[in-house]
């Protein structure tokens, strides 16, 4: 990226808000802080947020296979008690957002926007009764699965499994999304499988988002979304976020870099324009710590094309370069999901 280039993008994040939409960030600062450690976010990720110009941050509560179905409640409880032990400890640098208004003012002050998301709804059980606490929590998005079943759903996984029949959403799925929308939630349909996702925007009356999912025309993985799922999204006024894991970039290992992720972004942005994509990376590479693979597992690990919040300038660089207009980049880097968010977010 020429000098050029790079001052153009670095004037670009000090002028538009950069939103994240997808962190995996509170597994960490809760096993950190259990640890002993203090000031975690702002010690830890702070630097590298500030480099990248990251002005707000959509923090998934993410439980591992391992705790489930007993301890998903107690981990999720956990994750949010650490976000707010952190918050106590850097009152100046974050900020606990649940609205629009909360993100304006937490960037008026210079803290970052942290707003809370439910990556499956695995700590529910199939409780709904519990959905109101996580929203007196401050959880605002309801991503209904991860890459696994659950009460509500199915979900995607990464790559072609052997299991039973699939199904879409449970009575308990039409349900939770029809109290979050009540409850003026957002629902995230990245790693719902087909048959659930059509069921979510069959339903659905606001805004449904794609916080971390890519274009599967461009790379096979059940975890991307079709054209016609792209499409439908897009109708309901909702956005994508690119995600920079290199297994949803591309199918073939070397082509997962920047380059071929703003691929994705050209291919959507053909089929349903610029006011429909945004950033949700899910930067992971943080918490490969224990440097070991599943017994048996051969090839390459996956790896995140984007390693650091501080080279989002290299994708913005490149939608630079590939001639998108300022206003255009500034829809993506985060206008995109800003705009549901004060749509919805109130």
């Amino acid at each position: 990226m020429s000098e050029t280039i790079q001052e153009h993008a670095r004037r670009l994040h000090q002028q538009y808000l950069v939103v994240d939409a997808h962190f995996d960030l509170l597994m960490e600062v809760d096993l950190r802080r259990k640890l002993g450690y203090k000031k975690v976010i702002e010690t830890h990720f702070l630097p590298a947020l500030a480099e990248g110009g990251v002005s707000v941050l959509v923090c998934s509560l993410f439980i591992e296979n391992e705790y489930l179905p007993e301890l998903g409640l107690k981990k999720a409880l956990d994750q949010i008690s650490a976000l707010y032990a952190e918050i106590e400890e850097s009152p100046d640098k974050i900020q606990l957002c649940t609205t629009y208004d909360d993100i304006l003012t937490a960037h008026r002050n210079n803290r970052l926007a942290i707003l809370l998301s439910l990556e499956g709804v695995d700590p529910l059980t199939n409780d709904l009764d519990l959905l109101p606490i996580f929203y007196k929590l401050g959880v605002r998005f309801v991503g209904l699965t991860w890459s696994r079943r659950n009460f509500a759903a199915d979900g995607s996984h990464f790559s072609p499994k052997d299991e039973g029949r699939k199904g879409g959403l449970t009575d308990f799925g039409v349900s939770l999304i029809q109290l979050a929308e009540k409850k003026n939630m957002i629902i995230d349909v990245s790693h719902l499988n087909d048959e659930g996702f059509e069921d979510v925007l069959a339903r659905a009356r606001g805004p449904v988002i794609a916080s971390h999912s890519n274009a599967r025309g461009l790379a096979s993985s059940m975890r991307n979304l079709t054209d016609d799922q792209i499409r439908a999204l897009s109708a309901s006024g909702g956005v994508i976020g690119m995600n920079g894991c290199n297994m949803f970039v591309s199918d073939k290992y070397e082509h997962g870099d920047v380059e071929h992720l703003l691929d994705h972004v050209d291919y959507m942005v053909g089929l349903v324009g610029a006011e429909h994509v945004g950033v949700g990376l899910d930067i992971c590479h943080f918490l490969t710590g224990i440097n070991l693979r599943p017994a048996g597992q051969t090839g390459p690990d996956n790896f995140d094309v984007i390693a650091s919040h501080r080279d989002i300038l290299k994708f913005t660089g490149g939608l630079i370069s590939r001639g998108y207009t300022d206003e255009q980049i500034g829809l993506i880097l985060g206008g995109n999901f800003l705009n549901v968010y004060r749509q919805v977010l109130n």
